[in-house]
């Protein structure tokens, strides 16, 4: 098939380049015009797995460039740019109605192609979308009907081509049977897994065909904020029952390992630390707060699991403060800035929250990242971080250290040389991701969560 993809962000390009892998052709539209001309290259500005190599080998099937390249002669077109929170917590479909507009204006034909919400969009989304482009088609003198399908993504940042290839299930939303003939064509690939896997993702073990789900396109909609959401309530929970383990005595990674096992609950989204962060969490719940506000329905669960992961982030603060007693005048050293690891996202990321926090507590505050600082430097430019170039600079002088991203290389630091590096030996474990036993016989504070 032929396909369009608007917007090359972190779902647009990874769904861009593995559909060519799947045997697609794809031309990405994309506004920034130095994106356009790295991706030109081969050369990827975000950071996500894989996605460098997939297109350097699918680079015959894939193009890029601006709106002035785009041919409506497709069969499926992808809306994949942004919707960023807006102050009262709806999503903003600023970029979405622009993308809309645009179609409006450019689609010719008796056929038109199925136009995919794929962004993460607000209920009545696809209805907004359809009644933009019919619109404007209907002022140039184009009749033909529109159809608009909703197509959420489920993509965790970091591992987003294994999500892609290998996904749990695939939802479409759509009012007309075209639509989704289409779409399941677009993805019967995955559907059956017939493709031939890269080398770099192989497909898993034991994995089993994934469901294809027909819903109409407000139930799809709904279903991508309420999947989110319940998984930042179970990241909120584990976080809440870790604060009372710490007041008991118990320890929350054997509590968590004992309830996980349940096949009710789960082990996975039950790890404890300082909390979710990213593009979509904190953005889907409070869009599906605001948009329950807006039929006049509270929303306590979701709510709470906002206010929940918020304190986790004030507990660094307070542990840092039970460890040094007073934080002003102090040097602290942040290890990872990204909101989780293998990505240099920090959209939401509690390093950016803790820092500022530690600057107004009269800190003295260092970070280092693999891989996120040039996009912390670019984003965040007015936020008193001083970027060191590893962990030994990091260290070097500092009251205390605290892991933020579980970062795999963070395990392997070798914390018996840093230690000495340190004026004083504190160690806040963000992500409870190192061996408490290991780092207090190295003569480490250690406060982790939950124990």
């Amino acid at each position: 098939m032929n396909v369009a993809v608007i917007g090359c962000g972190y779902v647009g390009l990874t769904t861009s380049v593995a559909l060519a892998c799947i045997g697609h052709r794809v031309h990405c539209i994309e506004k920034d015009t130095d994106q356009i001309k790295a991706l030109q290259k081969g050369l990827v500005l975000i950071h996500e797995t894989g996605v460098p190599e997939l297109l350097s080998e699918v680079k015959e099937r894939v193009s890029f460039g601006s709106w002035d390249s785009f041919d409506g002669d497709v069969d499926v077109i992808i809306i994949a740019v942004g919707t960023p929170r807006k102050k009262n917590g709806d999503a903003d479909l600023v970029y979405v109605e622009a993308v809309a507009r645009e179609l409006g204006a450019r689609l010719t034909g008796t056929s038109l192609p199925v136009i995919v919400n794929k962004s993460t969009v607000p209920i009545g989304s696809a209805r907004r979308v359809e009644s933009i482009v019919s619109l404007r088609l209907r002022e140039r003198g184009v009749e033909t009907p529109v159809a608009v399908a909703s197509n959420p993504e489920f993509l965790r940042e970091g591992v987003a081509l294994l999500d892609t290839f290998y996904p749990d299930r695939i939802v479409v939303g759509a009012d007309g049977d075209e639509a989704v003939r289409r779409l399941r064509e677009l993805y019967a690939p995955l559907l059956e897994q017939s493709f031939v896997p890269p080398e770099f993702i192989p497909r898993p073990d034991g994995y089993r065909l994934p469901p294809f789900i027909v819903t109409t396109p407000t139930s799809a909609e709904l279903i991508k904020y309420a999947a989110n959401t319940f998984l930042a309530m179970k990241v909120s929970y584990i976080n809440e029952i870790a604060c009372l383990a710490e007041k008991v005595g118990a320890d929350i990674r054997e509590v968590a390992a004992g309830i996980g096992l349940d096949k009710r609950i789960g082990a996975y989204y039950l790890r404890a630390g300082v909390g979710w962060g990213g593009s979509c969490f904190g953005k889907d719940v409070q869009a599906l707060i605001h948009t329950a506000g807006q039929y006049g329905l509270e929303m306590p669960l979701s709510s709470a699991a906002v206010y929940v992961n918020l304190r986790q982030r004030e507990e660094i603060i307070k542990k840092l403060q039970t460890a040094l007693k007073v934080i002003r005048g102090s040097t602290i050293g942040l290890l990872g800035l990204s909101f989780k690891p293998d990505t240099d996202d920090l959209r939401d990321a509690p390093s950016i929250t803790i820092a500022g926090r530690l600057v107004e507590l009269g800190a003295r505050v260092r970070a280092y990242d693999p891989v996120a600082m040039d996009n912390c430097r670019k984003n965040y430019p007015d936020l008193e971080v001083e970027y060191t170039c590893g962990p030994d600079e990091l260290a070097s002088g500092a009251d205390a250290l605290v892991l933020l991203t579980e970062w795999k290389e963070f395990l392997q630091l070798p914390f018996s040389r840093l230690k000495n590096l340190m004026k004083q030996k504190v160690i806040i474990d963000g992500r409870n991701l190192l061996n408490a036993q290991e780092m207090e016989h190295l003569g480490f504070k250690y406060y982790g969560f939950g124990s």
